[in-house]
């Protein structure tokens, strides 16, 4: 199980998202564009930490022509500006500037899919703003990311330890933060190509950005805000069997993180890692389909 919870804790750390775009709403212009595909029902698609928006291609191939899509870059991660997220916390204000665009433009209970900070940036949306979230499919993701360090993990434990990952991070040159990210993220992506782009999208984010949304991540527990939930609430999550986990240990992983989450569909990806979406796309576009069905 030790084994287990480092791997997911590599996947947490340093995660992935990409997309330009233009819209209005001052909040979300600070913290992040979007690019719009599509017509018809909305989909907010929200990536992960130091990744890009173009993790979803396929699944905005997938769904443009019968929805509208929404992909979310965070500035600061792979390439894009860092703008608003150049210092102080990166998730909290994310949250926000995703309500202030679902409302200014004007979407109605939008589907939202996000994958690891996406999903976890997801269901702090639901849970403060639950108008901005018709349903709400997580990927790869937790509402207590420390509990991976340790089941019994508190926000006020874990605290010191954050800080000086984030430290850490924020503090290392080009050089030695983007061998770090060739040593790691082959733990978190199994397709070839998927890793080369993840490597790409890693090295060009913002140090300083990526280091303080790992920061927000390990040290803001969503947890209590799970009983009342309303929103329609979909988990996926990966099987490795490589990395010396078993069924029986993923599933109760993650049943046990959402275990009062009511309602909550949990379903696992076999033979996938981190990055569900490249490891195994037709799967995860099964799901995904499902998931809006």
């Amino acid at each position: 199980m030790r084994k287990l919870r480092n791997i997911h804790l590599f996947a947490i750390l340093i995660a992935m998202l990409t997309a330009l775009g233009m819209f209005s709403g001052a909040k979300a212009a600070e913290r992040m564009s979007v690019t719009v595909t599509g017509q018809g029902p909305d989909v907010v698609l929200i990536p992960g930490l130091a990744s890009s928006g173009a993790v979803w291609d396929a699944t905005v191939k997938q769904l443009s022509a019968s929805h509208r899509v929404h992909v979310v870059q965070v500035a600061g991660f792979a390439g894009a500006p860092v703008a608003g997220n150049a210092e102080g916390p990166v998730v909290e204000p994310l949250v926000e500037a995703i309500d202030d665009y679902i409302k200014s433009a004007k979407l109605k209970s939008p589907a939202v899919i996000g994958h690891s900070l996406g999903g976890f940036t997801g269901l702090l949306l639901a849970q403060r703003h639950p108008q901005d979230v018709g349903r709400l499919l997580i990927v790869d993701s937790l509402p207590f990311f420390a509990t991976l360090m340790s089941p019994t993990a508190t926000v006020e434990a874990v605290r010191p330890q954050a800080a000086a990952m984030r430290d850490a991070i924020a503090g290392m040159d080009a050089a030695t933060f983007e061998g770090q990210q060739t040593l790691t993220l082959p733990r978190m992506v199994k397709s070839p190509d998927g890793l080369k782009a993840a490597l790409e999208w890693s090295k060009t984010s913002d140090r300083g950005a990526v280091a303080r949304a790992m920061y927000d991540l390990m040290t803001t527990d969503a947890r209590p805000g799970l009983p009342p939930m309303k929103t329609q609430v979909t988990v996926l999550y990966p099987m490795d069997p490589t990395t010396g986990a078993t069924p029986a240990m993923v599933d109760g992983l993650y049943g046990n993180a959402y275990a009062t989450l009511p309602g909550v569909t949990l379903k696992r990806i076999d033979d996938a890692r981190h990055f569900i979406m490249l490891d195994q796309p037709q799967a995860f576009a099964a799901a995904v389909e499902a998931f809006l069905r």
